[in-house]
């Protein structure tokens, strides 16, 4: 573990090669999972008022879930996360023509259309937050179908932390992000000749 501030850091984050297979994987983690999306107030305050400019991408299946439920529920462990259609796909899930999911709100936020790419959790995945009352946990997420994305990462030996700069960066500041880059220099000198981890 590594510590920065208040921030937790797995060396998961370091040692793992991980970089986003779109191709391969097919966006599926909008799809798989027991739960929605994690999101905080803030987020589902935004997605509200984002709504109109998304419900024409959306299901119908979708539309009527949102309607009849709103955009998100509590889960089994209490946390808020955004509702599903028929207990599988996020409510904001959008297909292109070659079946590939795509976040309605990044769809937007690609077109210029707002400033808001999707729910953190989502931009982060697979790194995992988790809050304590005096720190915060940042964990790798195995997950088997990212199996393509180690493997890309793996072959351009790129570490989780820095496959995630933007959405770091967005929750954390550029400053922890200097300091990530900091304590992975420090880690390389300390193990020179340790071999990156390439499992999901």
């Amino acid at each position: 573990m590594i510590q920065i501030d208040d921030k937790i850091i797995s060396q998961d984050l370091f040692e793992v090669r991980f970089v986003c297979d779109y191709d391969a994987c097919r966006g599926i983690c909008c799809v798989e999972g027991d739960s929605g999306a994690p999101v905080d107030h803030t987020e589902v305050m935004t997605m509200r008022r984002l709504l109109p400019l998304v419900e024409s991408l959306l299901s119908p299946e979708a539309l009527e879930v949102i309607h009849d439920k709103g955009i998100s529920y509590r889960d089994e462990s209490g946390e808020e996360v955004t509702q599903l259609v028929h207990g599988r796909d996020c409510v904001f899930t959008t297909y292109d023509a070659k079946g590939r999911c795509l976040c309605a709100f990044e769809k937007i936020y690609r077109e210029g259309k707002s400033t808001f790419p999707k729910p953190i959790s989502c931009h982060l995945y697979p790194i995992r937050i988790h809050k304590y009352k005096y720190s915060t946990a940042l964990n790798y997420d195995r997950w088997d179908i990212c199996q393509s994305a180690c493997s890309l990462g793996k072959k351009l030996n790129v570490p989780v932390f820095r496959a995630l700069k933007e959405p770091l960066i967005r929750a954390f500041g550029a400053d922890f992000f200097d300091q990530l880059e900091e304590a992975a220099r420090l880690l390389e000198e300390e193990l020179p000749h340790s071999n990156s981890i390439d499992h999901p």
